[in-house]
């Protein structure tokens, strides 16, 4: 026997992809190394993400909930097996994506990474004077108590018992644990001068004779003929106030509620960025949030806020800044709680290790970047003994500075050094650098790319010919000569979260980017000072929200010009020219599938047979714009269908505008008809910044634009930012990438930290005095950029 022949078990070196062609990839097979740390480079729409995620980590994600019982399977998400032939070699993936967290009003940082849950703990054991188990800490329990007599079956016959319970809630009785309270601006719901008949109210979706409307006006509790101000102060109760009652209206059993109670329940209870335009405006008009006078925004109850270990409560702890709050919990020694203590510890030394340390527990989840929220989710994986794990990334680096991403690195490297396989879809050149091997997928974007242009090491890569090797070793160089601004906004005392009574000029008629470590304070300042408003056009971070029936030409408002334009020419409506409308194919309802739920099973998405994907009515499909029908203008790409609607019988400047504006970001080889599921972060983001291209403003505030961005990307991207600056716009962004840092007339830098170690103005002035002061962080990694 041969003794030195390898093991059977150690031949499995490799996860071998074979055949991919999940959305755009075209039959790829790579073979990844285990234990290794591997990048996926590519311009942003290549598929890069298909390969990694959509293939890789899904099959991995259903190969493991396959080995729960059907029972289990039925509460899990099910996923379809991805289209590839052979995957072979996949261990446990763990997959820390870009999602930004839920941003429901009761989620917190401590409530997202269990440190809350810990804290909770300590407190019901060593918080004095005691008041209750760990519920009685939280503030997402209410305290309720009850009493009843029950009937029970036993052994034949029929027992009453009388029973009663009571549980001891942490919540803030006034503010239900939200930390903020609203009030509603009446004059915004109703003209009190009008009676209910009249037309009384101005909420969005109470139309005069729908039935939210009727429900007011046919209920009998006060006059729907009389103006609202002539009202009794019962009947007012009654209309705003009233609790939900069952009640026969209009020969119909229903409930009946107060007005303001019902807005709440339906337009409140909603996160803000998620409701439609029209209502999201009402409610910013007739809304106003203050912080709970009863909790002081801490959203514990007085009992909760009055047990305390040492001079600390619960919510003092949660309002700490977390490394000050780590020091804390090192200094107590308390054997009893030993176990607990050294867990809560590590998980706060995480934060500050993975440069997070500068947040607070009682931070609202949806306040936080999309860097901020992916490193938060890192945190339960640091430090984990498990070995043998795929860990994928996807752009860990988002909305670091150069600083912090040395930092993010040596995570990763020590992630892959204890025996992990460790996958990042990145652009940035810092990470590609410290990879093991490369996957280079290209060449172009959507159908021009799904193909690996290069596989190997980081020197195989810059020698190769690919369009990240080429531009791996770009250098953006400073300008030689900067514009003058027009005119100063000026922003005073600005105090908002960690900022210091902040005083700055900011330049307008220039591109001035605004720059700092992650947490130094600088959406505070931007946002919080140069409000979206009659001149401002503010493209924030928060994704766009599409579902599969949402399209580029959907989100763009592109199809409504698209639409009238072949209504006018064959002489019908234009609903007709809808999938989602008129037009629609009966069969699978405009959606071109035809989805089967196979309950615990992967549902199966099915070519519609009577459309044949087209999504349309084959009525509608006969009529013609300049020789195409409409499902042929959806297939089209952007670049094809600038041409087309620019000239001859299609000619189209509503639509033409708008196409023009997706190509001047880069989305010229994206469909007008796909669906927006499919689109990568990068392509969203683009998306996303060229429909705000259109707003009206002088001053444009944009927030990370390269963030899912490739480096050729980016140099499009300032020739667009230089285009508008040349129009007579104001630029403001908010940016960590040197290569826009070189480009801006005028760079505003905030540190020297982050948390209460950052919110002031550590540089204002020209990119090329702060590569010759060095004298902050940020001036230091950009002299070493442009090699000054």
């Amino acid at each position: 026997m041969d003794l030195t022949a390898p093991h059977a078990a150690d031949s499995h070196d490799l996860i071998r992809v074979h055949g991919a062609r999940e959305n755009n990839l075209k039959d790829v097979s790579v073979e990844i190394p285990k234990r290794r740390l591997t990048v996926f480079t590519g311009v942003s729409g290549s598929g890069k993400s298909s390969l990694v995620f959509d293939t890789i980590a899904a099959e991995s994600q259903r190969l493991i909930n396959e080995t729960y019982s059907a029972f289990v399977q039925g509460f899990m998400q099910t996923l379809a097996r991805p289209e590839v032939d052979v995957l072979d070699g996949i261990t446990t993936a763990i997959i820390v994506d870009q999602q930004r967290m839920g941003a429901d009003p009761r989620s917190t940082v401590g409530t997202a990474t269990d440190a809350n849950a810990m804290l909770r703990i300590l407190f019901s054991r060593l918080g004095r004077p005691h008041i209750g188990p760990p519920k009685a800490y939280s503030f997402n329990v209410a305290s309720v108590s009850g009493a009843g007599a029950i009937t029970v079956e036993r052994g034949g016959q029929t027992v009453k018992e009388r029973r009663s319970f009571s549980i001891t809630g942490g919540m803030c009785p006034r503010c239900e644990g939200r930390g903020s309270v609203t009030d509603m601006d009446l004059t915004q719901l109703y003209d009190e001068n009008k009676s209910l008949a009249e037309g009384a109210l101005s909420v969005p979706g109470y139309k005069t004779g729908g039935w939210n409307y009727r429900l007011y006006t046919e209920s009998g509790l006060y006059p729907a003929d009389k103006p609202i101000r002539s009202f009794t102060k019962k009947q007012l109760h009654d209309f705003l106030y009233r609790e939900a009652t069952r009640m026969k209206i209009a020969g119909i059993n229903m409930t009946y509620e107060g007005l303001v109670p019902r807005i709440q329940k339906s337009m409140l209870s909603k996160d803000r960025e998620g409701m439609q335009p029209h209502i999201r405006e009402f409610v910013d008009r007739a809304v106003t949030f203050a912080t709970c006078p009863e909790c002081e925004g801490t959203r514990l109850s007085e009992a909760a806020r009055s047990s305390k270990i040492g001079k600390i409560s619960i919510a003092d702890a949660c309002a700490m800044q977390i490394s000050d709050l780590a020091e804390w919990v090192g200094g107590l020694d308390e054997p009893s709680v030993a176990p607990l203590l050294g867990s809560l510890r590590h998980t706060l030394d995480s934060f500050v290790e993975i440069g997070l340390g500068y947040l607070s527990l009682d931070r609202s989840a949806g306040t936080l970047s999309g860097g901020e929220a992916q490193r938060v989710k890192m945190i339960r994986h640091l430090g984990s003994s498990l070995t043998d794990v795929t860990y994928v990334f996807d752009e860990p680096t988002t909305g670091l500075h150069s600083h912090d991403i040395q930092r993010m690195n040596g995570l990763l490297l020590r992630l892959r050094d204890k025996g992990n396989t460790v996958l990042v879809v990145e652009h940035k050149p810092e990470v590609i650098a410290i990879a093991d091997h490369v996957v280079d997928l290209g060449p172009g974007a959507g159908t021009a790319g799904g193909t690996v242009c290069f596989e190997g090491t980081v020197e195989g890569l810059r020698g190769g010919d690919t369009l990240t090797g080429r531009h791996l070793d770009d250098r953006a160089k400073l300008k030689e000569t900067v514009r003058k601004a027009s005119g100063t906004l000026e922003i005073r005392g600005a105090t908002a979260h960690n900022l210091r009574n902040v005083d700055v000029d900011v330049p307008l008629g220039v591109l001035c980017v605004v720059t700092g470590v992650a947490g130094s304070g600088k959406s505070s300042l931007i946002h919080g000072s140069v409000p979206a408003g009659a001149d401002v056009v503010s493209i924030d971070q928060s994704p766009i929200r599409g579902s599969r029936r949402s399209n580029p030409a959907t989100y763009t408002g592109l199809l409504d010009p698209i639409r009238k334009a072949f209504a006018k020419a064959n002489g019908v409506k234009p609903a007709l020219f809808s999938a989602n409308s008129e037009g629609a194919c009966p069969t699978c309802n405009g959606a071109g599938v035809i989805y089967t739920d196979l309950a615990i099973m992967a549902g199966v998405a099915t070519t519609c047979e009577e459309c044949d994907g087209k999504r349309f009515d084959a009525s509608v499909l006969e009529y013609h714009l300049g020789g195409r029908d409409i499902s042929e203008v959806l297939a089209m790409p952007v670049t094809e269908a600038a041409e087309f609607f620019s000239t001859g019988e299609a000619r189209t400047p509503a639509a033409h505008k708008i196409l023009e504006r997706m190509a001047d970001v880069g989305l010229g080889y994206l469909t007008l008809g796909q669906p927006l599921t499919t689109l990568s972060g990068g392509e969203r983001q683009r998306l996303k910044l060229a429909t705000r291209m259109a707003d009206k403003g002088g001053v444009y505030v944009l927030d990370e634009p390269t963030t899912g961005l490739h480096l050729a990307d980016v140099e499009q991207l300032l020739g667009l930012l230089d285009r508008l600056v040349d129009a007579g716009k104001s630029v403001i962004v908010i940016e960590h990438h040197q290569a826009v840092m070189a480009h801006a007339d005028w760079i505003i830098d905030l540190g020297p930290g982050a948390g209460h170690d950052g919110g002031q103005i550590v540089f204002e002035g020209t990119p090329a005095d702060l590569v010759a002061a060095r004298s902050t962080l940020t001036g230091r990694h950009l002299a070493e950029y442009v090699g000054a």
